[in-house]
């Protein structure tokens, strides 16, 4: 793992400023997010295309496919360890196309977690160097309180997958 570290204070109104109190609906429990929707070129939706997307983010990230979604040259939905958590995949003329670091992210609760992940997405990127796109693993220090471990990995979609892990220092 790369040891790449800054120093960072937490974030916040400025000295003398107070917080303002939260807006919107009063939840009985916060919302979460349920789901990503990308577009994708339609052949990345043929049957070799969805193995391969699929086999890739089982491996790596334990999502799985709802075969009963799953259209040829059409849709792909993969399960993100709920079935209210996914990973929604549609076929289109124009897919979505995005800068390197546009990315959604994923929190795994322990650092071997983190690492075993990582572990899993290096092995990828050994396998198959021009299609996996990684950025190692590195952590940020925060006020000596958080140490967040991140790494990037991309296979077959137009945006990024970060893992984090926030280790608690206190």
């Amino acid at each position: 793992m790369s040891e790449h570290v800054s120093e960072r204070g937490p974030s916040g109104p400025a000295e003398g400023q107070e917080r303002a109190a939260p807006r919107g609906p009063d939840f009985t429990k916060p919302p979460r997010l349920n789901h990503v929707a990308l577009s994708v070129p339609v052949d990345a939706l043929d049957a070799a295309g969805r193995a391969a997307i699929a086999a890739f983010y089982e491996d790596v990230f334990g999502f799985e496919e709802y075969p009963d979604l799953t259209e040829d040259r059409r849709r792909l939905v993969l399960r993100a360890h709920t079935h209210e958590q996914f990973v929604y995949l549609i076929a289109d003329e124009a897919p979505m196309a995005a800068p390197r670091m546009d990315h959604f992210g994923l929190s795994v609760s322990t650092l071997g977690e983190f690492e075993e992940v990582a572990r899993r997405a290096a092995a990828w990127k050994d396998r198959e160097p021009d299609a996996v796109d990684l950025i190692e693993p590195s952590y940020e220090d925060y006020a000596g309180a958080l140490r967040l471990h991140s790494f990037y990995v991309r296979y077959r979609l137009p945006i990024m997958v970060e893992t984090q892990h926030f280790e608690y220092l206190l």
